[in-house]
């Protein structure tokens, strides 16, 4: 189990994760998600001693992660795929970091075939693909067949096969009751892989609920009815008390009724219906819907033209493309853009996260 308490994060007068606390249980798959520059890199790096808190902490199963000896045997992370040796194999890689936390040898082997990387187990990682550095950083992960496992972007890079393979070997390794807590921008694997969610925006926790839970609190459902009867069709929904919204595509929209409901209706009436269909929103959407007043990097289409956003501030997209020099010499934008370069890039992994 992770557990994080008060976790806060200052680099200068940014703060970065603002009193976060909650707790990553074993046994299923968490999501991580939150937009960039909310802060989920850094709290993935504190979580791992690569940045320390300015207050709060962080225990792996009830251990600070510097306490734990041979740390790769009780946690696993994927943050960085690039961050192996470039003029090592992979098996070198992989055998460095099993020597220095005392696991097998026979284990760098073994990961290696976990990850589909047996073929190539003598080459540089420095030629390797960016998919096949993802699988390389995955089996440094599992080396020491810890029972927490944290993966940051963990489909980044690989191809649809390998896609469905990490989503179920995550799936597999929180059936054997171990943590599993993964960040990703990618909503429709993050949809089909986690079991509950944790979202922050701006560094605090807005949501620690499940991913069913998650959706239906921060979006619409509705059922969509169509007929060559259109307006009768609506006049029975009036007449039922219900709330019709009209599409302008032919369809209408309800709220607050069930498929069954409704087509039940329709049969009584003897109405034709061309579709009846319960729709439901997607986990971006909700996202979308949640996180609305934490996004913290605007783009527009034509920035010149547009006003600042509400709320604004330096180090927003639009305060880089519409600001002219402090100093008065008409050069426009700011030197380095907050998650991308220079100091403001506070996660270390250049995700901006």
């Amino acid at each position: 189990m992770i557990e994080l308490e008060d976790l806060t994060k200052h680099f200068g007068s940014k703060v970065a994760v603002d009193r976060l606390s909650f707790r990553v249980k074993p046994g299923m798959v968490t999501g991580f998600l939150g937009p960039n520059g909310s802060g989920k890199s850094t709290t993935m790096r504190m979580m791992l001693d690569l940045d320390h808190p300015t207050s709060g902490s962080v225990r792996i199963d009830g251990k600070r992660y510097r306490d734990l000896e041979d740390p790769l045997t009780y946690i696993g992370a994927l943050l960085d795929a690039k961050s192996m040796h470039g003029g090592r194999s992979a098996y070198n890689n992989l055998l460095c970091l099993a020597q220095s936390n005392r696991i097998p040898e026979s284990r760098v082997a073994q990961v290696l075939d976990t990850v589909g990387l047996s073929a190539v187990a003598k080459k540089k990682s420095k030629g390797f693909s960016l998919g096949m550095g993802q699988r390389l950083g995955i089996a440094a992960a599992l080396l020491g067949d810890p029972q927490v496992l944290l993966f940051d972007e963990p489909v980044n890079g690989l191809d649809p096969e390998g896609i469905h393979w990490i989503r179920n070997l995550m799936k597999t390794l929180a059936a054997e009751g171990r943590t599993i807590f993964v960040s990703s921008h990618l909503m429709s694997e993050m949809a089909l892989t986690a079991d509950h969610l944790i979202v922050i925006g701006q560094g605090r926790l807005l949501a620690d609920t499940s991913m069913a839970d998650f959706i239906h609190q921060n979006s619409r459902s509705y059922v969509r009815l169509r007929s060559p009867e259109q307006e009768r069709l609506r006049d029975v929904l009036h007449a039922e008390g219900l709330i019709v919204v009209e599409t302008g595509s032919g369809t209408l929209e309800i709220d607050g009724a069930t498929t069954e409901a409704l087509g039940e209706l329709a049969a009584r009436h003897q109405l034709v219906l061309h579709e009846l269909s319960s729709q439901r929103a997607s986990l971006e959407e909700a996202f979308m819907q949640m996180t609305a007043d934490s996004v913290e990097y605007h783009a527009h289409s034509e920035l010149g033209e547009q006003p600042p956003p509400a709320g604004a501030r330096w180090g927003d997209e639009w305060d880089r493309r519409n600001a002219v020099d402090p100093a008065g010499n008409g050069a426009p934008g700011l030197p380095d853009a907050p998650g991308v370069s220079g100091p403001s890039s506070t996660s270390g992994t250049g995700k901006g996260a």
